[in-house]
Order: C-alpha cells, then sequence, then structure tokens
C-alpha cells in the first residue's frame, strides 16, 4: 500500500464515505480529522500513515474462507477460496451441513468454476444449487491440515413475507399507536399490555387489520424518567412497565398483593396516576414496583418451588433468553441496588468502577449474592412476554389480517444493558445521527452507538440475526425505524457535534437477505421507515426485497409543480400515513402549533426563518385543500381558501379518507387525530424544553369507541379501503 494517501485509502478499505450529497443538492465534503476519529474508533492504529496502513493490512487480511456467505434463493452458490497459485485442488473436499440435518459432501476438483490465482484472485468452486433456506456450516479440509476451514453458509428467500392478504391486494387500515398513551379505567398511569388488548378487539371489530406500537424495546425500570422508546437499554427486552399487572396470574392467588392495591391510599394514588394527563414515570414505577415482587414470590412458592408446568414455562423461556437474558435481568437488579442509594446513578458510565461492565468479577459477584432479584427480572420480562402474544393472538383469533405490528428503534442508548454487556458487535466511541438539512440545520445526533459492519460480518451478523428474532416475536409485521441504516449510518465521533459525521456503508444487501429469511420464519412483514435524506440506490433495493415503503401524506409532493402526488399513485408496496410521531397532530399542524410552540421554545432564533416557515405551512394548507378538493373528497360547506379553513372533524375526516381511497396496501392512523387532539406526544430537538413521549390520549378507551365521529370514519375507512382492494 502507497503512503501518499493512506488515509483515503483506508477509509475505502473501511467504507467511510469522504463526501456525501448534502439535502441541498451539493456536495459535502468530510474532514480528514473525522475520518481519522471514525478510524480509530473501528481499531485502526491512527497514530502515522505507517501504523494505519499496517493496522488495515492485518485488519483486511484475507482469510482462506471468508466466515460468511449468504446467497439468495435462485443464485449460484460460488465459494471463493483464497489460495496461492501452488496450492492444488486435488487436496481439498468439503462437507457442508445444514441447518435441517443433512450432510452434503464433495471433492473441490469437480465443482471448480473459476480460477483467477494467476490475476491475484480466488479459486472459486460451486456448491449444489438447490440447498434449502437456513443458517449452514461449511466445512473446507485440506490433507495434511488439521484444522478445517469454516464458514457460514446463509440461504434465503429473496424477498421478505408478505401475508396473504397483502398478496392478493387486500387495502388494509390500522391505528399506530404509542401505548403508554392509552387510557383505560383499570391501567395503572399509562397504557398496558391489557390496554392493547382491548384496543386490538375494538379496531378488529370496526374493520381495522392491525395496531401500529411504538417500540416497547427495555427501558431503565431504576430511572423511569429515561422514557424515550427510542433510546432503550436493549433492542432485544421489552418494557415491564407495559405489563398489566392485575392479569398476571399470579395476582388473583397472592392475598398480599390485592390487599395492597385494594388499600384506600393505593387506590387514590391509582385514580390520581390515570387521571393525568401526563404519564408520570416516575410514579408508576413506583407503584407497579411496589407489587411486582409480591407477585414473582407468590410464582417461587406456588410453582418454582413445586417445579409445575408453569414454572417449567418460565424455566424454558430463561434457557431460550440465555447470556442475553442475564445481561438484561442482571443489568435492571444492579441499577436498581445502586439507584436505590442514589438517585443520579441514570446508567452504567456512573456505576462505580468495578461494575461498569458485566464480564467484570465484582458484576459475577453481585449476581451470585443477589439471585433473587436478578430471576426477578426474569420473571418480568418472561410475563410482558406472555402478554404481548396474548395480544397477538387475540388479533389472530379476531381475524386481522396483520395484528400487531412493531416497531424497531435505530439503535440502543450507551448507558444500557446492551451496552454493558457488549463483546464488540457496538462502536462505543462513536454515535449515530443525521447530517444538516432543512429542518434541522445544525444536523442530529442521537448518542447511540453503532453495529460495527467489520464485526457483523465476522460473527456471521449473529447479533443481527437474534435483534430481528426478538423483534418479530408476536406480531405480523415490523417497522424498522431509519431503514436507510441498513445501507449507511451518519457516524459522529464521540463528543463532537453532527455536523462532523460521515457516512459508513453497510453490506446492504447481505443485511436486507438475512431480514427476508427471519421474515418468512416469523410470517412477519417489513415496513421500512424511509424518510429524510433517502440515497437513490436504496429505494430499488428496498423495493426488490420486498420492503414496504412508508409515504407521509405531506412529505410527498411532485418534483416539477411541488404540487400533492395523488395518494392513487402511491407505490403499492407501501405504508401511507397523515401524521407521525415526529410530527405535530393534524390539528396542531394546520393551526401551526408546532411553529408556534417552537417559537416560544426558542427553536427557530431566526424571525425570518420562521416567518419563511409560517408563509410556506400557508402554502401547503392550499395545496392540500386543493388537491383534496380536485379529488372530490372536501365536503360540503368546507372553505377553499386555507387562510380561513380551521381543521374540524369534517376536515380531518377529509383527509383521511383521501389518503385510504390511495394504493398503499397499508393506510396507518393517528387515534389523536380522531380526537382532534392538538399536543404531539414528541418535539424532535427538544429534551427539557417539552414533556415528550408522555402526552396521554385525550380520554378512555370506552369514550373513544363510543364517540360517533370515531366509529363513523372507522365505518368509512373500512368502506373506502375495501373499494380499493383489487
Amino acid at each position: 500500500m502507497k503512503q501518499d494517501n493512506a488515509l483515503k485509502q483506508v477509509a475505502e478499505m473501511a467504507r467511510i464515505a469522504d463526501s456525501y450529497v448534502s439535502a441541498w443538492g451539493d456536495e459535502a465534503k468530510v474532514a480528514d480529522e473525522t475520518i481519522r476519529r471514525l478510524l480509530a474508533s473501528l481499531g485502526y492504529d491512527t497514530t502515522n500513515d505507517e501504523t494505519l496502513l499496517k493496522s488495515a493490512e492485518k485488519k483486511h487480511k484475507q482469510d482462506v474462507l471468508d466466515p460468511v456467505l449468504v446467497v439468495r434463493d435462485g443464485e449460484p452458490i460460488e465459494v471463493a477460496l483464497n489460495l496461492g497459485a501452488s496450492a492444488r485442488e486435488s487436496e481439498f473436499s468439503w462437507r457442508l451441513d445444514t441447518e435441517q440435518g443433512e450432510v452434503l459432501e464433495g471433492y473441490l476438483q469437480s465443482q471448480i468454476v473459476r480460477d483467477e490465482r494467476k490475476e491475484g484472485g480466488p479459486l472459486v468452486f460451486a456448491l449444489p444449487s438447490d440447498i434449502a433456506w437456513g443458517y449452514h456450516k461449511l466445512t473446507i479440509s485440506r490433507k495434511r491440515r488439521k484444522a478445517p476451514y469454516e464458514m457460514t453458509l446463509i440461504v434465503t428467500p429473496k424477498a421478505c413475507y408478505k401475508q396473504d392478504a397483502i398478496v392478493n391486494g387486500k387495502k388494509m387500515w390500522g391505528p399506530s399507536v404509542q401505548l403508554y398513551t392509552l387510557r383505560t379505567q383499570h391501567n395503572w398511569g399509562i397504557g398496558d399490555f391489557g390496554d392493547l388488548k382491548q384496543l386490538v378487539a375494538d379496531i378488529s371489530s370496526r374493520g381495522g387489520d392491525f395496531v401500529g406500537l411504538n417500540p416497547i424495546h427495555s427501558l431503565f425500570p431504576a430511572n423511569p424518567e429515561g422514557a424515550s422508546p427510542y433510546s432503550p437499554s436493549s433492542r432485544r427486552w421489552l418494557n415491564i412497565m407495559y405489563i398489566d399487572v392485575s392479569s398476571v396470574p399470579e395476582f388473583s392467588l397472592s392475598i398480599e398483593a390485592q390487599q395492597k392495591v385494594g388499600s384506600a391510599e393505593f387506590q387514590q394514588r391509582l385514580q390520581k396516576a390515570r387521571e393525568s394527563h401526563w404519564v408520570n414515570y416516575s410514579e408508576v414505577s413506583n407503584l407497579k414496583m411496589s407489587v411486582l415482587p409480591t407477585l414473582f414470590a407468590e410464582f417461587k412458592k406456588r410453582h418454582l418451588d413445586k417445579n409445575s408446568e408453569r414454572a417449567q414455562a418460565f424455566l424454558d423461556f430463561v434457557e431460550e433468553g440465555g447470556e442475553s437474558l442475564v445481561h438484561q435481568a442482571a443489568f435492571d437488579a444492579l441499577h436498581a441496588e445502586l439507584h436505590a442509594k442514589d438517585s443520579n446513578i441514570w446508567g452504567w458510565p456512573v456505576f462505580p468502577e468495578e461494575l461498569r461492565k458485566f464480564e467484570n468479577r465484582a458484576v459475577q459477584d453481585f449476581i451470585e449474592k443477589n439471585q433473587d432479584q436478578v430471576h426477578l427480572y426474569m420473571y418480568l420480562q418472561w410475563v410482558a412476554d406472555i402478554q404481548i402474544k396474548e395480544a397477538q393472538a387475540l388479533a389472530e383469533e379476531k381475524g386481522m389480517s396483520v395484528g400487531l405490528y412493531r416497531d424497531l428503534a435505530v439503535g440502543v442508548a450507551d448507558s444500557g444493558s446492551e451496552t454493558w454487556a457488549d463483546e464488540g458487535n457496538l462502536v462505543m466511541d462513536a454515535s449515530i445521527g443525521a447530517p444538516p438539512d432543512i429542518l434541522g440545520p445544525l444536523g442530529q445526533n442521537w448518542g447511540l452507538p453503532p453495529f460495527n459492519p467489520q464485526v457483523l460480518q465476522a460473527t456471521g451478523y449473529d447479533a443481527y440475526i437474534k435483534l430481528l428474532r426478538a423483534n418479530m416475536k408476536h406480531c405480523g409485521a415490523l417497522r424498522i425505524d431509519h431503514v436507510l441504516g441498513l445501507l449507511r449510518l451518519w457516524w459522529i465521533p464521540k463528543g463532537e457535534s453532527a455536523t462532523q459525521g460521515a457516512y459508513i456503508y453497510y453490506p446492504v444487501e447481505d443485511m436486507l437477505a438475512i431480514l427476508a429469511l427471519e421474515s418468512h420464519r416469523h410470517q412477519c412483514s417489513v415496513i421500512g421507515e424511509d424518510l429524510g435524506t433517502v440515497p437513490d440506490e436504496i429505494v430499488e433495493i428496498l423495493r426488490d426485497a420486498g420492503v414496504h415503503s412508508y409515504k407521509v401524506f405531506f412529505f410527498e409532493t411532485s418534483e416539477e409543480d411541488g404540487g400533492f402526488i395523488s395518494p392513487a399513485h402511491y407505490a403499492e408496496q407501501s405504508m401511507s400515513a397523515l401524521c407521525t410521531h415526529d410530527m405535530p397532530t393534524l390539528r396542531g399542524f394546520w393551526h401551526c402549533d408546532d411553529l408556534k410552540m417552537g417559537q416560544e421554545l426558542g427553536l427557530y432564533p431566526d424571525a425570518k426563518q420562521l416567518e419563511g416557515l409560517f408563509a410556506s405551512r400557508l402554502e401547503c394548507k392550499q395545496g392540500i385543500l386543493d388537491s383534496v378538493a380536485w379529488h372530490g373528497y372536501l365536503p360540503e360547506g368546507v372553505g377553499r381558501d386555507a387562510q380561513y379553513v380551521p381543521m374540524d372533524s369534517y376536515l380531518a375526516e377529509a383527509l383521511q379518507l383521501h389518503v385510504a381511497a390511495g394504493s398503499s396496501t397499508l393506510l396507518s392512523v393517528q387515534l389523536e387525530d380522531w380526537l382532534e387532539m392538538d399536543k404531539p406526544v414528541n418535539i424532535p430537538g427538544t429534551v427539557d424544553e417539552y414533556p415528550n413521549w408522555r402526552r396521554k390520549l385525550s380520554m378512555n378507551l370506552d369514550e373513544v369507541f363510543a364517540q360517533e365521529g370515531v366509529n363513523r370514519i372507522a365505518h368509512k375507512l373500512s368502506e373506502v379501503r375495501a373499494k380499493v382492494s383489487k
């Protein structure tokens, strides 16, 4: 390797782009220092050019056999061997142990398709092309060599799974909800899995085919105010605050728990938590965690000690959860103990030094001495898993074509259980975000450490596969937040601002192929949130992989005249929506509440910029009115001048039906818009300025579905969607 442009060379090998097309359409250069810092975070020695090249040479030295090969159905299975020209083909034989238990064997000689060794390339041989989907082990043996070469061979479907109803052209609708916002007379101050079952029954009986959820990943039970579902402690486990406590079988068996909950004081606290318009996470956590340990004690006494059938089901869950469940439960137990002594302990970076890594001796001692506490958190994960499973089972029983659709966040918090126990899959010296764009001129830094693409490949994508499996359980569809991250992610060196980042590319074809395989195994279709700066190359790749695109009505405008695209022209393989959790509600958008609130919070220090945003919002509203009227969905009596038309139930309904008549297979609606609510659940770019992830619905589910207007819109959505079905 030459030293004249070592940085550029190694950046290319590490797939770090030294420039990108900005949101304004021009080429933006990445600073050398950024590239150097990112290379260091990936384990390159960046002391000087010489050490950099040396470490790159070592890192990228090709083994005889790559660690993994991913092949889609119907593609030839060609395996490359990086051998010297003198190696004799007759010395090699191969064996394939398939996941299905078959053993295939053969000699290299008879299956060679190319020999490129003279040109410095590999010797390539072919395996039979009819190998079943799955994760297989390929072993290559060489005479007189003790250890064989090994590779994971992954054979996958061409595209993701789709339910029969989708394949047959059925057009569906359902609400996307933030679970914590649901209100009922029986929850404990936060929407829970019991409320979810009630919502599933309400929606299915009105013709809906799915209920979408915010990420329900595990957060921080000991630090309940860390409430963002997009900064989870781990993406492989569930948020135990969503447990419906009174539905846990042990509750009806525990006199102690019933007496506690039945006391006047507890009932008063419950009532207050329910009636609050904002989720009081600390109080919810106090209420639930004052009863759940009692239920675990009951479970031990009645089941674990007697090795009952229910105990066996729990032990099976623990065994299946493996190390990852131990990580999660140990972290939550340890965090709870430390937080009880010092409420400033928000995550492992502020744990005592000897407890900052799972593998440390002190942590293992803690687990041994506090087995009961660790088992409690395992039990809570099990209870949560059963309850979400029951919600999906109910959706299937009620005939919903999809049922629950879950949401996979783009990353994990750098202070939770997954990073605490990480074995090199995550890059802790970088965080992901987004480069500057029109709405966010400073870019975004999400504070989430990214997967290391090199480690993913070296380990046969193990962490990624486990992540998909954990999130495709108990649902009919999975929404992948920021799906563009499978192609590239904006990495920012630790401690820098979002403008100082660069794009790092991932093995997108492999990752989408594995996504397709897991999607078929779990019979789970896939929705990709592809908003923001979308590189052209990903659009086709996602489409061919069978991933549903995400079409937000307000963003779907024509490049020619800037007018709104007719929903009839949306891609069929997509989910359409009017609003998302990162946007104002329909009413909030129409009345510019987001801009007014942003002004109050100081998000727009430039008065001229704000003036421009108000002007373009009015233009946008006029365009919407014109489009809806042109398509014949504007009701009589609604004016045509956006300056004077308020957002009322008639206009809200018209907009929803306008999008419902479109060609997207899936249509997502928001209960907030049915209730004409104006406050958003989240204002991007704020932390302390607004109570994000806390705002509840304005009324109980019983009241929601007793509303004439709600039943009317649900009925009309079902009618319109049925009309556009093939």
